[in-house]
């Protein structure tokens, strides 16, 4: 809740700030006949919805889970960012138009001190705003709030083009405010890319940060009796909600009361360290002496197999005459199944008294 709260208190500060610049700049871009101020203004009022926006999804996605949706609102959040990278690709789109017709049917701009001196502030405000909100959403997890950020940040970069255009023309009377705006469309619909990009690419599910796998890994193998955690699986149900799965080797021989207190620590140490809650499954582990052996011979054959980037879950059930594994294949492995059955081909030749269950698993977290 408390995230939610300084969400809305950044965006709040977004809304005021963007509808001031955006008073100034279209007072100053009129009086100037300045296209390059006045798009400049619009892209502020853009900017300021997007607050509105950011503000309405971080109190959706805060709504507690109901029986229809028993993971919570989170991802509302992103919903929300799409919505405000499309007002920015429209406001892009618009400046583009309104920058070419500015280039082929030029006016002349009427600069004076005052409009080169609200720019200038402009600059300097958005710049430093930019930075303030983007750091914000970086601690808060925000996507919105990060994107407003670097969106405020490169209007302080197009503020500063509109006053270098001011400049030109006072100076040299060259008028080069079609191009400038010609620039600032193409940022703007660059920003709005990026924006969607990287959103979209959280709902249909990207990878897991390396650095958060490999914590939660070493947290896992810290305990005794593990051997090892593999199949890491985080589900993404907000930008503070993940659920996942993994699964931990431990010894053949352990017994179950002894698994029970095992996977009821690390789920609660987890929770408690990461805010993730996890479901542990369970590899059994039989690797000495003769079984041992056959591991060896499997190590050899895999290294055959350039693709090949993991195998675990080995285990021997010498009673029913089994040998269980699970591989993980590069994504560019061109026929996953055609490789399977030639290390199985390869196995059943050293050993044939044996099955051979083999799972390929998905190469979903490093």
């Amino acid at each position: 809740m408390e995230r939610q709260k300084q969400i809305i208190k950044v965006s709040k500060q977004g809304i005021l700030v963007n509808l001031i610049l955006v008073i100034f700049k279209a007072i100053i871009g009129v009086i100037a006949n300045s296209i390059a101020i006045i798009l400049d203004a619009v892209n502020n009022l853009s900017d300021a919805l997007s607050s509105i926006i950011t503000i309405i999804g971080a109190k959706l996605s805060s709504k507690a889970p109901d029986k229809e949706h028993p993971y919570g609102h989170g991802r509302i959040e992103y919903f929300a960012s799409i919505i405000i990278g499309a007002i920015i690709l429209v406001a892009g789109i618009t400046s583009l138009k309104e920058s070419v017709e500015k280039i082929i049917h030029p006016d002349v701009a009427n600069y004076s001190a005052i409009s080169l001196i609200v720019v200038g502030v402009a600059v300097v405000v958005k710049f430093v705003f930019g930075r303030y909100v983007k750091n914000k959403g970086k601690v808060l997890n925000s996507q919105s709030l990060v994107a407003s950020g670097t969106d405020a940040y490169m209007d302080s970069i197009v503020s500063f083009s509109t006053l270098i255009a001011a400049l030109i023309s006072i100076l040299w009377h060259l008028n080069i405010e079609g191009f400038i705006g010609l620039i600032i469309s193409c940022l703007i619909i660059k920003s709005s890319y990026e924006i969607l990009k990287e959103t979209v690419d959280t709902i249909i599910g990207s990878r897991v940060e390396a650095g958060l796998v490999k914590k939660i890994k070493d947290k896992i193998n810290s305990y005794e009796g593990v051997q090892g955690a593999y199949d890491l699986i985080l589900h993404d149900y907000g930008p503070s909600k993940l659920i996942g799965s993994v699964h931990i080797q431990v010894p053949d021989n352990m017994k179950a009361q002894e698994i029970h207190a095992l996977t009821r620590s690390i789920s609660y140490d987890i929770m408690k360290e990461f805010d993730i809650f996890l479901t542990i499954g369970i590899y059994a582990a039989n690797e000495e002496g003769k079984f041992g052996k056959i591991k060896e011979e499997l190590i050899k054959i895999l290294k055959q197999y350039p693709e090949v980037i993991q195998f675990h879950g080995f285990y021997v059930n010498e009673k029913e005459k089994i040998i269980y594994f699970d591989l993980i294949l590069d994504f560019k492995a061109e026929e996953p199944e055609k490789t399977k059955k030639n290390i199985i081909k390869q196995m059943k030749e050293k050993f044939s008294e044996y099955k051979y269950y083999v799972i390929l698993d998905t190469d979903i977290s490093d």
